[in-house]
Formats: C-alpha cells, sequence, structure tokens
C-alpha cells in the first residue's frame, strides 16, 4: 500500500459519524448535511437534461452556460474571475484535492488552520506535501503573529483560508481581512480559499482576500452547491484561478474525473439563474436555528461565540472537565446525541465539540433537552 495513504486516518467526522448507527435512536448532529430539500427548479431542470438525453461528457471545465453564471455569482460578492477562469469539479472536494496535487510538489511546505476541515492536512499528506498548522485564537480569528513566524520560519508554497469556517461558524471580518493584505500582499505564496459556505455568511458585508485584484493572481478558489443549494450527494463544485493557475489544475481535474457529472451541472446552474430566493430562505433558518441552539447552550453552562456563517457551532466544554473525544462517547452513549469531538479538526479543537445545526427544530430542541436531562439530571 502507498505508504502516504498508509499513515493517515479516515476523518474523524465519518468515523465518529460511523458510531452513530450502533446506537439504536440516537440524533446525530455531526454531519454538514442541509435538511432542507433541493430547490424544485434545480430537480426539474435536471429532469429535463435527463429526458434530452444531456448524458455524455461535458467540456473538462465544464458547461459554459454554468461558468459564466459562477462567474457572475462572484462578481456580485466582488470577487473577479471570468468564466474562462472557472472549473466545475466533482464537488468542493476534488476541488481541492486538484489544487494540491497541481501546485505542490513532495515535501513542499503548505500552511493550513488549527482548528479546520481535516482534509486540507490529510489531502496534503497523501501527496506528500509538508502540513504545517498556523493557529486561530480564541475566537477563531487567525493568530497573525503566529502565521507570520511560520511563513519566515517555513517559507510555505501555499496556504489554506477557511471562511466561513467548518468547523468554528466564524467568518472573514473586515480587519481580519485588512491585516491579511498586508501580511501577504508582499509574499509570493498561493492562497487557496475555500469559501464552499459562502452563501450562508449571516454578516450584511461578504469579505475575501479574492477580492484584492493584486492577490488574485496568486489565489485559487474552492467552493461548490453542496451547501447551497442542499445538493450533497451531486458533487457539484468549482475551482477559480487565473490561467497560469487553473490549466495546471486542470490536467489533474482532466486525468482523473474527466468532468463533472452533467446533469448536475444543469441543475446547478439552473439554481444560479432562478433559486436564490430558496438559498436566501434557507439562510434565514440557519440563523433562527443558529440562535436558538447557541442560546440554549449558553443556558447549560457551555461557553461558546456565536457564529457568523456555515451551520455549525463550536462550544468550549472545558466545564466540564472531559476532553472532547470522552464527552462526545458519553453523550452519544447517555443522551443519545452524537456530535463531533472538536479534537477531530485539530489540536487547538480540543476542549470543543462541533454541533451541526442541519435538523429540524424539534430535533434540536430534543437533542438539547436529552443534553440537559444528561448534564443535569
Amino acid at each position: 500500500m502507498n505508504t502516504n495513504v498508509k499513515n493517515i486516518e479516515i476523518s474523524g467526522i465519518r468515523k465518529f459519524y460511523n458510531k452513530v448507527i450502533q446506537v439504536p435512536d440516537a440524533i446525530s448532529l455531526t454531519l454538514g448535511q442541509p435538511d432542507f430539500k433541493a430547490p424544485l427548479v434545480v430537480k426539474n431542470a435536471m429532469i429535463k437534461a435527463l429526458e434530452e438525453n444531456k448524458t455524455v461528457y461535458t467540456p473538462n471545465a465544464g458547461i459554459p452556460e454554468l461558468r459564466k453564471e459562477i462567474s457572475k455569482y462572484l462578481e456580485s460578492m466582488s470577487i473577479n474571475f471570468s468564466p474562462d477562469e472557472v472549473c466545475v469539479t466533482v464537488g468542493g472536494s476534488e476541488g481541492l484535492y486538484a489544487t494540491f496535487q497541481a501546485i505542490l510538489n513532495p515535501k513542499d511546505v503548505i500552511l493550513v488552520p488549527n482548528p479546520a476541515y481535516p482534509a486540507y492536512k490529510a489531502i496534503g499528506a497523501l501527496i506528500g506535501a509538508t502540513v504545517i498548522e498556523y493557529n486561530l485564537d480564541d475566537k477563531f480569528s487567525i493568530d497573525l503573529d503566529d502565521l507570520k513566524n511560520k511563513i519566515k520560519e517555513f517559507k510555505p508554497k501555499a496556504m489554506v483560508l477557511s471562511y466561513p469556517s467548518n468547523p468554528t461558524g466564524a467568518v472573514m471580518e473586515k480587519a481580519l481581512k485588512e491585516k491579511l493584505y498586508s501580511l501577504l500582499k508582499d509574499e509570493s505564496l498561493y492562497i487557496i480559499s475555500d469559501e464552499i459556505y459562502a452563501s450562508l455568511s449571516y454578516e450584511e458585508e461578504y469579505y475575501s482576500l479574492c477580492q484584492y485584484e493584486d492577490l488574485i493572481n496568486r489565489c485559487i478558489y474552492v467552493s461548490g452547491f453542496s451547501k447551497m443549494f442542499s445538493l450533497t450527494g451531486l458533487r457539484i463544485g468549482y475551482i477559480c484561478a487565473k490561467d497560469h493557475i487553473l490549466k495546471e489544475i486542470m490536467k489533474v481535474h482532466q486525468y482523473n474525473v474527466s468532468c463533472a457529472p452533467s446533469i448536475a451541472q444543469y441543475g446547478a446552474y439552473e439554481g444560479l439563474k432562478n433559486a436564490m430566493e430558496d438559498a436566501e430562505s434557507m439562510k434565514k433558518e440557519f440563523i433562527l436555528r443558529r440562535d436558538y441552539v447557541y442560546n440554549y447552550l449558553i443556558k447549560l453552562g457551555f461557553k461558546s461565540d456565536k457564529p457568523k456563517g456555515a451551520f455549525y457551532i463550536f462550544p468550549d466544554i472545558s466545564t466540564f472537565q472531559q476532553n472532547s473525544e470522552i464527552f462526545c462517547n458519553n453523550m452519544l452513549n447517555s443522551a443519545k446525541v452524537a456530535c463531533v469531538p472538536g479534537s477531530a479538526f485539530g489540536s487547538r479543537g480540543e476542549n470543543h465539540i462541533r454541533i451541526s445545526y442541519c435538523c429540524s427544530m424539534k430535533q434540536l430542541n430534543e437533542s438539547l433537552e436529552n443534553i440537559e436531562k444528561w448534564l443535569y439530571v
């Protein structure tokens, strides 16, 4: 077996999810799977594409109309990539893998946040890169001194940004954006910006380093439609980058998957044109759930910042004097509620748990009541 493969484990998220199915009647708050149905216009567009026999290969980069619509959507957020600078991928996950594979040689250094979505570290290890973690602070913003020191010490080829964040629910604030720009504008490293939760930013203004025209030549923007339109199983994501970067990523993409699923591309295209109200309605519902879960957790004695994006909350459990793995195991077996141990997201995730509020208010209420009884009755 490939040594790099043998030396990594499956995601801690999936590992804990697999425990849930062994506990009858457990409520799972583990996966980032919106409980909303895909918008009707998206489903109808895919049915129509199927009836019209659009089941053949598409261009490697994706159907032109979808790439054009992605470009227009990003322009509405002041992020400027032309349709020719867009590649449609098999989910954001393939986008990340193709990007890492294209730009990193074995032993090249890539910086990833800690805590963070575990795929960043795992993909880097799979391709033999040297993965160095930079710290997030107590508010889950970037520890800029730590980042600056690690850039100076390790001279990385690339870094990953992840906002809105999985697992913390933090977003890129204006002040952070400006400070990061000052730190990175004179560096030469690639900036891989994972913004898969962009449509679920609860702030009025959206901030991204990709909005800087003098940085965009080094930026790779990764996103997709799994969260925006609740299309997790259809695997439609995209990468945006300038030609000198994208043409190399496209080689990996081409030889790996040829193209993204044709039918799903037509669904995503229709979604961008005619289902943005559905995405907005979903966001409003997630805000209500966020507020409900946050207030309940505070009442129970958890410490937590209120998330400003995505659909996760990452409360501190240090009050309860158990590490995150033990806490989650005990909660699963006693309260019949499953959450992901914070340690699954890196060392600085310890003493936290990740709760996904991707289920109904009824299930959230039942879960929190069960947690309350477990802790205090």
